[in-house]
């Protein structure tokens, strides 16, 4: 029968209604849970959005499959302080929310003293490079791990509890790519923070991280009960008993959605690597090639550039064109907090992200990815020549994000196509109107001025192969 009707998140077009049954739901939650063996001792936070099917999952069906506790925030202003009193074991984190985490520690850090500034970089720089492994268990040097306890002491242990994150036994960050340096962050301090993947389609588990096999590039091996294969386009194709039984009330999208044998389409470009592990490159219909051929994939590129505390989100254009640019939403308070450290007056987030010292920041961490992107003879040609910096941020009400966070890249680049063509016909700066929606009026006292700016690019290395 079925039990609910959950909504995609509409990144690629309009939201369809998903219908899963009971023995769906009961079938995915119990494979996940035989991962990790949850038990009645566990508890969880629910204070994510309640129509998101991870949610359901971690907050309804899995409780009552294993019988664990489920609390709840007062709100969302208080989010913080009740993760720190309800002390989770089972944690569930969409990206946004881990990167905003991760920034925050980052800001916090900068302005401390001098000694304990010292003290924390010092020791972070221990845990990135032992962390991760003493976690999974693997040989680590006994100096190193002499080391990474004085650390955990001074400070690792103190910044899980100011998280909230001491009593976490597993924690999941899943929605769209998490990156790198933020799974790196949380595992070097002692968080077991894993990847899963799957969608509404397919009841949310379809490959999970094991412990002690946790790379970042890779969203682990199949869940239990879960078949993957791959079309000749690379697009991961999914059976399982966890796959929903329909799209609400649109018989055409559920025939479309599902191949011969009841293989689901998930739209995702991946494969698996030499130890079976699941890599999803991009949505299929996000990887495309510049016009000399070069691959695109804006995923990966847009997490590269996510690494930056200064850069909340980005956005990579380029299939089927000349070159590759990108838009740029900063992060408010980490610029914000430079920006004053450097005695930089400024009004609001327009005023601020139009300030000649910004585009500096933002153009040298973007030249930084260039210089990581030429040493890889496959993305050394895929470097960013020219970008801009968004005059506000992306935000959900305004149609520009998912509510999880994620971007409506269709939307974003029909939104400002007038943005996207003044970076490809070399102007060096376009008159914009920041309303800029149908129900909002035009005036002169919406319009701004936006900055575009070239970037340095590397040269890049050859392939040794190739030639």
């Amino acid at each position: 029968d079925a039990a609910s009707v959950f909504f995609t998140s509409g990144t690629t077009g309009p939201a369809k209604g998903v219908v899963l049954t009971y023995a769906a739901l009961i079938d995915r939650a119990r494979a996940a849970a035989s991962v990790d063996s949850l038990n009645d001792s566990d508890v969880a936070l629910a204070y994510l959005p309640p129509a998101w099917i991870g949610q359901n999952l971690f907050g309804y069906v899995q409780p009552m499959v294993v019988g664990y506790c489920v609390c709840c925030p007062e709100s969302a202003e208080t989010m913080l302080a009740d993760l720190r009193e309800v002390g989770p074991t089972y944690f569930l984190a969409p990206p946004r929310v881990l990167e905003s985490i991760v920034n925050q520690v980052t800001i916090r850090m900068e302005g401390a003293s001098g000694w304990r500034r010292a003290i924390y970089k010092g020791f972070m720089a221990i845990a990135r490079n032992a962390g991760s492994r003493i976690l999974s268990g693997q040989s680590v040097f006994i100096g190193t791990r002499l080391f990474y306890a004085l650390g955990n002491l001074l400070v690792y242990a103190p910044l899980r509890g100011v998280l909230g994150m001491s009593h976490i036994r597993v924690a999941y960050t899943s929605g769209e790519a998490v990156a790198p340096h933020v799974l790196t962050f949380f595992r070097s301090i002692g968080i077991n923070l894993k990847q899963l993947y799957g969608s509404t389609e397919t009841g949310f588990f379809v490959a999970m991280q094991r412990n002690g096999e946790v790379k970042p590039e890779t969203v682990g091996k199949p869940a239990e009960g879960v078949e993957i294969k791959f079309s000749p386009q690379r697009e991961v194709l999914v059976r399982s008993a966890g796959l929903f039984k329909g799209y609400h009330r649109d018989p055409q999208a559920t025939s479309q959605a599902f191949g011969d044998g009841g293989w689901f389409h998930t739209g995702d470009a991946g494969y698996l690597d030499d130890d079976g592990e699941l890599r999803i490159i991009d949505r299929l219909s996000d990887v495309g090639a510049l016009n000399d051929g070069t691959p695109v994939t804006p995923r990966l590129m847009e997490s590269k550039l996510k690494a930056s505390p200064y850069i909340r989100e980005a956005i990579i254009f380029g299939a089927r064109r000349d070159m590759i640019c990108a838009f740029i939403d900063i992060d408010m308070a980490a610029v914000g907090s430079w920006a004053s450290k450097k005695a930089i007056s400024f009004t609001g987030h327009a005023d601020l992200a139009s300030r000649n010292e910004v585009y500096g920041l933002i153009g040298d961490a973007i030249a930084k990815v260039n210089a990581e992107l030429a040493r890889d003879p496959k993305m050394g040609n895929a470097q960013i020549r020219r970008f801009l910096i968004l005059h506000k941020e992306l935000d959900p009400e305004d149609g520009l994000l998912t509510h999880m966070g994620k971007v409506r890249r269709d939307v974003v680049a029909e939104r400002y196509q007038t943005l996207v063509d003044a970076m490809y016909d070399g102007l060096a700066s376009v008159r914009f109107d920041a309303a800029h929606r149908p129900d909002e009026p035009h005036g002169s006292e919406t319009m701004t001025d936006l900055q575009i700016r070239d970037v340095p690019t590397a040269p890049p290395v050859q392939d040794k192969r190739a030639a």
